[in-house]
């Protein structure tokens, strides 16, 4: 056995880039892997789980304490894989670091000899027995199911029925039964398909000509209320149907009017193809306003929202007694497929289109009020999130369209199909470890068959109910045929999950335990586990539950009575559990209270408490942060330093897509942070403050040249940084000052006193000196303490605004601007009236992580708004140059300056910022909205904001460059060389901080280049 005293790998090293590869590139992979099993939110990437088991598990062949029965087998087994190992330690430990990044490859994964090789090492490092993994929070089941690929035991569990199910299918149905279920589903699921395909074809006609119907492209409608009007409007997003190169369709309509008085105009629709985007016309909803094409009155979202409700949510089409149209859900065009040809083709509704959505509504009604034996109807009535407040619950709107059920997410005809669908699979015979497959296999389905999909006009295919983490309304939505042997349907479904199942069936051999359970109060005995390794909740960002609810509701209808599809929590609930789970969501409550951060952080401390009693005394346990907020990290940190626990190793690993919607133009977060951690001794001494604080830089700076060394950058980095520095501070029961008054993790960052402003303030500060002290040069980082030649608090704002912006991910801020723009008409559906108008240009940061970084550095973010920042609704926008010619120049504009310049070359430039405006302070904002004035303000200080930093005269040289007044930026040069470096120093520095492809980049590099040599 390993002694207590070893460290092991992952507490000394860690392959960060290459392991960070590899995740990265997993999220792209797609048959056969586990996260295709059925959809679950953030995910972990079995490349950076499996990774940092090894490191866990194994010890560190350079501690003297490491077995040397390890290192013997070691050198047995790497060679199998790569080349002979070095003679020394240091070389075997390179070689377990090799071999621990090479097998986080997801192409390896199943690779029997890595395996035999992972297997041997682990075993050999625990002789005695094989490791129980715990993990408390295992969600989609990743850390488990990576501790069964290397030989552990595995203990997973959680409280949400849905988690647990598709856990059920991969931790104990397919190290079971192996890759032979796959085969068995596909024979089942064959059967339940022809079974539902005879019974739903009269729902689906084919064309006269033979093609059949893949999918239908519907809009919700509302009416004019305007009195001479009444036309329908069709709430169309975009009236494009294919926009791949070299093959265009679109709609495009003509307003007629009907015979007779007061007869209502008619919007008439036809496809065709258009030569260029600027003949498809602009849709008619943008942020819940609805414009009518006939009269162009603009109806407001609340009469929209109204028409809507009336509607239940407008997914279904309303007929009258003959069965002619009268409202409701508008079919845009048919998507057909002809046997024999290539691509998609469209065509116009027709009545016989009508006629069949008329035909399934009628059948619903007949079958919707049976009760199934369990007692529930076969349409989900369980109610939809209400959505709301600051927390998790923000991310559904639904209810306020009229989407009061789960069952008003749903045409008739898609509910109708799901029912046959379920009711196909229970009229045959299952074995045993069938049911949860199929179940997925169904499950899968309902995420493309609701109201809430989109047609990608790019690629011709439906994409699901969640492109993102929560319910948005969906103005113009797909509807897919979930019968036949093309698009996303049934039969997609099923061959999604027998190849995961025939994958894994392959690698997994031994079954893991699983069980329903409170994370705060598990059943597992003291001292039982030898890791314990967790990806806890995510603050507010992700509604589990909420989101859940949506498979839920369909799956208690698949598997009645099922052990696992229930809520043992609060047995009068219809839906997933909610009281218990750790979310800040002040909508929901807790014993009477919000549950806010006091309860995440009160109820974190409880499970990280078990777990740490849980855990044997020679164990370790790691977890992964991915928050997105300073809020989120503090409320987690906090649980985890109450619950006991000393950070012991802090590794950032790349696993999010550069391109996905959260990152773009924001500092979203490309990394987890994976704290490796050991239980803190019952006897930890006290630590001394001042020599924690005196610590502190030197650890930052050291971590931050090693990551920096990795390629990790930016928020990342910050972040990653609050490792090493817990690692400080962790390790003591607690840390007191010269007069024993406590300081806590976190506090009031504007607070002078440090056991009322905290530790993680100084960590910030230390991060953020670090950071002025590498791209601004050494006096920066003092300039709080007055260092004589500093540049201006502009110029270290820009600095640390840019710095935090650079991505790991290789795609910086300016690149995902542009991606943000061509995506936002696929992917932001999210219409509501206070959406964000057309996004202004600029790079942005949530105000909270500029407020950690200026406050400790002497910045003052009031004295900078408008003129280098701009806040709203808690985001800073750093200003583009574009923005700052008037604020500069005054209104006559740059070209005066530059023929005062051209005419006095040898006139030191004196530059005065708003020369109009020589006697008011100009208007600042604060984070709160606009029109706030600065208070109290002396002759003297207005006088030295009007003065011009040497960022004002930067970017005035940039707008001259941009200008093409050559000669002025050349005198302008040659006056701020002959003032002092600082303006070169300061050039160069935002030279190499902003985006490759920004427009900033590019004037100064334009403009260093003219500089006098």
């Amino acid at each position: 056995m390993i002694p207590k005293e070893c460290k092991r790998l992952a507490e000394v090293d860690f392959p960060i880039a290459v392991v960070s590869k590899h995740a990265a590139r997993e999220k792209s992979i797609r048959h056969g892997h586990p996260s295709t099993l059925h959809l679950w939110w953030a995910r972990r990437p079995l490349a950076a789980c499996r990774a940092m088991l090894l490191g866990l598990l194994l010890p560190d062949p350079c501690d003297e304490y490491c077995p040397e029965d390890f290192k013997q087998k070691a050198r047995e087994l790497l060679p199998k894989v790569q080349g002979q190992v070095g003679s020394n330690d240091e070389n075997l430990r390179k070689a377990l670091l090799k071999f621990i990044g090479d097998f986080a490859n997801w192409d390896l994964s199943a690779d029997r000899t890595y395996l035999d090789v992972s297997g041997g090492l682990v075993t050999s490092a625990h002789p005695e027995r094989t490791p129980l993994v715990v993990d408390p929070f295992a969600g989609g089941g990743s850390i488990p199911l990576e501790a069964l690929r290397l030989g552990c035991e595995t203990f997973a569990s959680d409280m949400n029925p849905v988690a647990c199910l598709i856990m059920k299918v991969l931790l104990e149905d397919i190290p079971r039964h192996g890759s032979e279920l796959a085969e068995e589903l596909r024979g089942v699921g064959g059967k339940i398909k022809a079974t539902a395909e005879k019974k739903l074809a009269e729902f689906y006609p084919p064309n006269s000509d033979g093609a059949m119907p893949i999918a239908y492209l519907w809009a919700r409608s509302v009416r004019c209320e305007s009195p001479d009007c009444g036309a329908e409007i069709p709430l169309v997003r975009s009236f494009w149907l294919c926009n791949k190169a070299g093959r265009k369709r679109a709609l495009r309509y003509e307003v007629t009017r009907q015979k007779g008085k007061g007869s209502p105009t008619e919007v008439e629709l036809e496809i065709f193809e258009p030569k260029s985007a600027r003949e498809v016309r602009a849709g008619t909803v943008a942020r819940a306003k609805a414009s009518c094409p006939s009269c162009n009155i603009v109806l407001s979202p609340d009469r929209v929202r109204a028409q809507l409700v009336a509607q239940h949510g407008g997914a279904d089409t309303m007929f009258d007694s003959d069965g002619k149209r009268t409202g409701g859900a508008r079919l845009l065009a048919v998507v057909t497929f002809k046997p024999g040809e290539q691509g998609r083709h469209y065509r116009v509704p027709t009545r016989r289109d009508y006629a069949a959505v008329r035909k399934a509504q009628q059948q619903l009604n007949m079958v919707e009020n049976i009760l199934l034996p369990n007692g529930l109807r076969p349409v989900p009535d369980e109610p939809t999130p209400s959505g709301g407040g600051s927390g998790a619950g923000r991310a559904f709107s639904v209810q306020k369209y009229g989407m009061m059920t789960f069952g008003d997410l749903f045409t008739a005809r898609q509910k109708l199909a799901l029912v046959t669908l379920g009711s196909a699979a229970s009229s045959h015979s299952l074995s045993k470890s069938m049911v949860e497959p199929l179940a997925l296999a169904i499950s899968r389905c309902t995420e493309q068959m609701s109201s809430l999909v989109r047609w990608r006009t790019t690629v011709e295919a439906v994409a699901g109910t969640f492109g993102r983490q929560a319910l948005p309304i969906m103005w113009d939505f797909v509807e897919i045929v979930p019968t036949g042997d093309n698009g996303s349907n049934f039969a997609a479904a099923l061959e999604w999950v027998a190849q995961v199942l025939e994958v894994q069936g392959k690698s997994i051999r031994n079954a893991g335990q699983l069980q329903m359970a409170d994370a705060c109060a598990t059943l597992l005995p003291e001292e039982s586990a030898g890791i314990w390794f967790t990806d806890p909740p995510y603050y507010d960002s992700v509604p589990y539950a909420d989101l859940s609810d949506f498979f839920f509701v369909w799956l208690k209808r698949l598997l009645p009575n099922h052990a696992l599809i229930r809520n043992p929590f609060e047995p009068e609930s219809l839906l997933t559990p909610k009281t218990l789970e750790i979310v800040q969501d002040e909508i929901k409550y807790f014993e009477g209270h919000p549950k806010d951060r006091a309860f995440f952080e009160e109820m974190m401390g409880r499970a990280f408490t078990r777990g740490q009693r849980v855990l044997k005394d020679d164990g370790l346990g790691c977890v992964v942060f991915a928050h997105k907020t300073t809020e989120g990290w503090e409320a987690l940190l906090s649980g985890m330093i109450n619950g006991g626990w000393v950070i012991t190793g802090s590794w950032p690993v790349a696993t999010e897509r550069p391109g996905r919607l959260r990152s773009q133009e924001s500092a979203a977060l490309a990394t987890s942070i994976h704290l490796v951690c050991r239980p803190r001794p019952d006897n930890a001494p006290t630590g001394d403050w001042g020599e924690v604080l005196r610590e502190l830089p030197k650890r930052v700076g050291d971590w931050m040249e090693r990551l920096q060394s990795e390629h990790i950058r930016g928020a990342d980095l910050v972040f990653a940084c609050i490792g090493p520095a817990l690692e400080i501070y962790s390790k003591y029961s607690k840390v007191v000052d010269a007069e024993d008054r406590e300081i806590p993790l976190g506090g009031d960052p504007e607070a002078t006193e440090p056991h009322k402003r905290g530790y993680l303030a100084y960590v910030w500060e230390a991060v953020g000196r670090a950071a002025l002290e590498q791209v601004l040069g050494t006096a920066e980082a003092g300039a709080r303490n007055g260092a004589a030649k500093a540049l201006e608090e502009d110029a270290r704002l820009t600095a640390l605004f840019l710095w935090t912006l650079q991505s790991t991910n290789g795609e910086q801020a300016e690149g995902n601007r542009q991606q943000a723009t061509e995506k936002d008409s696929e992917e932001d559906e999210d219409d509501e009236e206070d959406a964000p108008k057309k996004k202004k240009k600029g790079l942005t940061l949530v105000f909270d992580v500029v407020r950690r970084f200026a406050q400790p550095l002497g910045i003052h973010l009031d004295n900078w708004e408008d003129r280098i920042i701009e806040t709203e609704k808690g985001i800073v926008r750093l200003l583009p140059i574009g923005e700052r010619g008037a604020q500069l120049f005054g209104q006559d504009g740059a070209d005066l300056v530059a023929e005062r310049l051209e005419r006095e070359p040898t006139t030191t430039f004196q530059l005065t910022l708003f020369p109009e405006k020589t006697d008011a302070a100009p208007t600042i904002k604060g984070n709160k909205g606009r029109g706030r004035k600065a208070k109290g303000q002396s002759d003297s200080e207005l006088k030295a904001r009007q003065e011009a930093t040497t960022l004002d005269r930067v970017h005035a040289a940039m707008l001259l460059q941009a200008s093409g007044r050559t000669n002025a930026l050349r005198a302008l040069l040659q006056a701020e060389q002959d003032r002092s470096p600082d303006f070169l120093r300061l050039a160069n520095a935002l030279s190499a901080l902003y985006p490759k492809q920004s427009e900033e980049k590019r004037l100064l590099d334009a403009m260093l280049l003219a500089v006098p040599r």
